[in-house]
């Protein structure tokens, strides 16, 4: 059973490795959230059902207020603002990095950023017609509780939009959890060289020709399919980020990411259905991959 003072220092911890995160990498993955055709832009806008940046811009053209919460570096604030309306207010709030997207995003004349815990009184924000929080509540003490809070500020109408990690396959779990329980106590530098190993492992992965097709063999999650080597490694074995579009030093920070915050819970589709059937909430639409859940629903009319 895990004490509180655990809990609480687990927090902490998570805390302070998105503090140095963004702090070390405050232009992580920046320019290709907002560069057109990127894989990081067109797998955001995928799992959230848009086809097209000008589908997203469309979508946004008629909300007013708009909360990214949970912003990191302030990336998708960034692209939320500058297909938004004109006269849209975009606000980002985030507990760890709020500074560095600040800094980030001070030339956005319609944003502005707050430090902010999801689990705290969110109440002076005010209300909005779109709340992002994605790749967030699941560095959370308590998804289930940050959801509902987020889920108050919606305006009648408003929508909302989820991703959180989605518990993955049998192997892979044990990996994961595997390292990270060795990578989540060392210090910054440490970490990021652990980090540095486990990246050249996905692009030496990436890099190997060919393809593998499997069965799908159930006792470890492992579902029919034809498979780049890299992919296959990646979806059932373990977390070796590789893509070509970024530095190698991004992909070892997004590598990072993963493995060394100790708060990193993982979910089921029917257990964040339940949470937006306990808001009140009515999905209009779900997106499940291999990584992670994404869900966007509408808050009741007045």
């Amino acid at each position: 059973m895990t004490s509180l003072s655990q809990n609480k220092n687990a927090i902490e911890s998570t805390r302070t490795s998105f503090a140095d995160k963004w702090r070390y990498n405050p232009d992580l993955t920046f320019g290709a959230t907002l560069s057109e055709g990127s894989e990081i832009q067109k797998w955001i806008l995928g799992r959230n059902g848009f086809q097209s940046l000008a589908h997203f811009a469309q979508f946004l053209k008629g909300k007013r207020r708009i909360l990214d919460a949970g912003c990191g570096n302030g990336r998708v604030t960034a692209l939320i603002a500058l297909n938004a309306a004109p006269d849209a207010t975009i606000v980002g709030v985030d507990f760890s990095s709020a500074p560095v997207a600040r800094a980030n995003l001070a030339g956005y004349g319609n944003v502005h950023v707050e430090a902010g815990d999801l689990l705290g009184d969110l109440g002076g924000l005010g209300k909005f017609d779109f709340i992002y929080c994605q790749e967030v509540l699941h560095h959370t003490a308590d998804p289930p509780r940050a959801f509902a809070n987020l889920a108050k500020l919606l305006a009648p109408a408003g929508e909302i939009a989820i991703y959180v990690y989605k518990l993955k396959a049998t192997v892979r779990e044990f990996t994961d959890e595997f390292v990270r329980q060795r990578l989540s106590s060392l210090p910054y530098e440490e970490a990021m060289a652990a980090a540095c190993t486990i990246t050249e492992l996905g692009r030496q992965l990436h890099r190997a020709a060919g393809s593998i097709t499997v069965p799908a063999v159930d006792v470890l999650g492992i579902g029919a399919g034809t498979y780049s080597i890299q992919r296959f490694v990646y979806h059932f074995f373990m977390k070796c980020f590789w893509n070509d579009e970024l530095s190698f030093e991004e992909n070892v920070a997004i590598n990072y990411d993963w493995y060394h915050p100790q708060t990193a819970s993982k979910h089921t589709l029917p257990e964040v259905r339940d949470w937006f059937g306990k808001a009140g909430l009515a999905i209009v639409h779900e997106h499940v991959d291999e990584y992670g859940i994404t869900v966007r629903a509408l808050a009741p009319s007045a």
